[in-house]
């Protein structure tokens, strides 16, 4: 029996606040955490159903239990990271709180206090959930690494390295963004149809749906975080679009690797689905009985349940489709499950050289690309690098972003006997080029 798993997880547990029971993304087994703007000042959230409710003012109400007021402290003063850095001890008696807190069984005092903080969520736009310290992006799917790796190197498809280490890459944390930041199309040098390389806005702009992974308890400089309890280091996931300038990308990425054709916008989801509520959908991640691991990477827990079970839809809306009152058309759809490399491996992976995490670190799970042609999660891989057109409604194609098309990714969890949990939305809307 997983200790992990308690009343919070029966998928039973009903709130009294109204909607939430049901809801697709949010019901009372949920309970992820944003940030938004309020007073002139930043505010820490939970979602239940349609609405959020204000964490950083209630933690100052009057008559607040002082079990609850204890819970609340980290996040009194509207930053996630406190909460973070506490451990998942204190994000547990936080989840317990809450729950307490909108269950059906709350008394009416305890529904008049809280619910004197319900917001309506369309009100308030979600902030980042921190500012990362870092961010690092990893190749967790073999099949996205195959398809790529068959149109850029077609002789060597997978380099050798990929079945031993989770490959990555450290990125520009400065330019991740909260969804619904819009940005213009980068610039860069790529090579042109003359065979010419140009200074030029990127013509290949591409999304990757991936998850987003965020540190929680920090790690000891130059001790490596052993895998089996590298998610406690694991504050929660969020939705996250590392989009990719492909002509950009791929003139200047030998032999360093991504640089200005992955930096100028990351999208990252505004909720931050914790590791507690996550505690039902992890699973056998997909290898073989035999497959042979170096040790500091392997580990029966996580041959166990190491995988997540988070699936993954891609959108696309673009200008003509909002003139045209036309809803966002679904490109794909792919499971975390499906990664070669689990969130777990990453972490521990990141400290094996003696370098440690920071709590509210960013970890990209890279793009989230299954077996099935429906389960590509970029344009590169969707169009054979832009060779294979697909249709929109309204009568346009595409094989790149175009100016004006808003990409939008959604996720949930789901699993039999268990609530189904969602992560929200991580959305942008690409802009033309600055002159």
């Amino acid at each position: 029996m997983n200790p992990l798993l308690d009343e919070t997880h029966d998928p039973a547990a009903r709130s009294w606040v109204p909607g939430a029971c049901g809801h697709a993304d949010f019901p009372i087994q949920n309970l992820p955490l944003g940030r938004i703007a309020r007073d002139g000042a930043d505010h820490v959230v939970t979602a239940i159903g349609d609405a959020m409710l204000d964490l950083t003012a209630l933690s100052a109400a009057p008559g607040l239990p002082a079990s609850a007021a204890l819970a609340l402290r980290p996040i009194a003063g509207g930053s996630m990271v406190p909460l973070m850095a506490a451990g998942p001890g204190a994000s547990r008696d936080l989840r317990h709180v809450l729950f307490a807190l909108l269950r059906e069984e709350a008394d009416a005092s305890t529904r008049d206090l809280v619910a004197a903080h319900l917001l309506p969520s369309a009100r308030y736009p979600l902030l980042l959930p921190c500012q990362p310290p870092t961010f690092a992006d990893f190749y967790s799917s073999i099949h996205h690494a195959r398809r790529i790796g068959a149109l850029v190197r077609p002789d060597a498809p997978l380099m050798p390295n990929y079945t031993y280490l989770p490959v990555g890459y450290h990125g520009r944390s400065t330019t991740v963004f909260a969804s619904g930041h819009d940005f213009p199309r980068p610039k860069g040098q790529i090579v042109d149809t003359d065979k010419q390389i140009v200074y030029a806005p990127s013509r290949r702009l591409d999304y990757e749906a991936e998850l987003g992974f965020l540190v929680g308890a920090p790690s000891t400089f130059g001790e490596p975080v052993p895998l089996e309890r590298a998610r406690e280091h694991l504050f929660g996931v969020s939705l996250l679009n590392d989009w990719s300038a492909r002509d950009i990308q791929f003139w200047e990425y030998a032999p360093l690797g991504p640089f200005l054709g992955k930096s100028f916008a990351s999208t990252l989801g505004g909720w931050v689905v914790t590791r507690e509520a996550l505690e039902p959908f992890w699973v056998a991640p997909p290898w073989d009985a035999d497959r042979q691991i170096l040790a500091h990477l392997d580990a029966p827990g996580e041959r166990e349940r190491g995988g997540l079970n988070v699936s993954v839809e891609v959108h696309l809306r673009s200008e003509k489709m909002r003139t045209l009152g036309l809803p966002a058309h679904r490109i794909s759809t792919s499971q975390c499950a499906d990664s070669f490399w689990t969130v777990g491996q990453m972490l521990a992976h990141c400290t094996s050289n003696g370098a440690s995490l920071s709590s509210g670190d960013l970890i990209g799970s890279g793009t989230l690309s299954g077996p099935g042609d429906d389960s590509r999660a970029c344009l590169m891989e969707l169009t054979a690098g832009g060779k294979e057109p697909f249709a929109l409604p309204g009568g346009e194609t595409r094989t790149f972003v175009e100016d004006g098309d808003e990409i939008t990714l959604t996720a949930w969890c789901e699993t039999p006997g268990r609530a189904r949990i969602g992560l929200g939305e991580a959305t942008a809307r690409v802009l033309p080029a600055r002159a």
